[in-house]
């Protein structure tokens, strides 16, 4: 499960890699540790042509989750002696999202896989735990960390995502997982981030149906990628 990445490319040649048309990131700074709930690029389908775009990292959690949250929540406060307006607990429960998603089948997800909402989310190199192997264990195409993309999805929601900022609106993006590669299952067995290497495989992303545009939720061939850097939060990589 993939929950850091970096992105030190700077937005010229991310511009350039994905065809983009408008730009709404302003100064796009190098990030070398994106994390949960934090704000990155994305490039998506806009009007006009792909968009570079700023969006917040973890896409809606389901109704069910939230509901179990919540309840949890309730039984808190009611055996403290609090009394519970259930509905108004449920609308101001917080989310701080999904942040990699593996189950496209689910209806919770179905509803976000129109060409409309999907995105491609540029990065440079992306890191797995494992506190036997060091800790945070950064892998990427090559020593260089060249610039690649995850496979995503994102959506404008209205939500509480920290109870100290209360409900607020936002762009809310997250990309899907797969099987792990040898390279990833040696670190994380679980799962590992879908990437994109190729025009041809991002074009499929964002313009395919969807059918044929979920075919890309497959592991990288073994040998692909390199681990770049371990023990560490960001990647000491320098920006490119």
């Amino acid at each position: 499960m993939c929950n850091l990445y970096s992105i030190t490319t700077n937005q010229a040649a991310i511009s350039a890699l994905f065809r983009v048309v408008n730009r709404y990131v302003g100064n796009l700074a190098p990030m070398p540790g994106v994390f949960p709930d934090y704000k990155a690029p994305i490039v998506r389908n806009g009007v006009d042509g792909r968009e570079l775009a700023i969006a917040r990292w973890g896409m809606p959690s389901s109704g069910q989750a939230l509901l179990q949250a919540t309840k949890k929540r309730a039984e808190k406060l009611q055996a403290k002696g609090t009394s519970v307006d259930f509905k108004e607990l449920l609308r101001m429960e917080p989310d701080g999202g999904t942040t990699n998603i593996r189950n496209v089948k689910s209806k919770h997800w179905t509803r976000w896989l129109g060409v409309e909402n999907r995105c491609v989310v540029p990065f440079n190199s992306f890191s797995e735990f494992n506190k036997a192997e060091g800790g945070d264990i950064w892998f990427a195409l090559d020593e260089s960390r060249p610039l690649a993309c995850f496979a995503g999805i994102w959506t404008n929601w209205t939500s509480v995502r920290k109870v100290k900022e209360g409900e607020t609106t936002n762009d809310l993006y997250a990309f899907l997982t797969t099987e792990a590669n040898a390279e990833v299952f040696a670190i994380h067995p679980k799962a590992m981030p879908v990437i994109l290497t190729t025009p041809d495989e991002v074009e499929t992303w964002m313009t395919a149906p969807p059918d044929e545009a979920l075919r890309l939720q497959r592991p990288l061939s073994d040998g692909t990628l390199k681990i770049v850097a371990r023990g560490v939060k960001e990647d000491p990589a320098p920006a490119a």
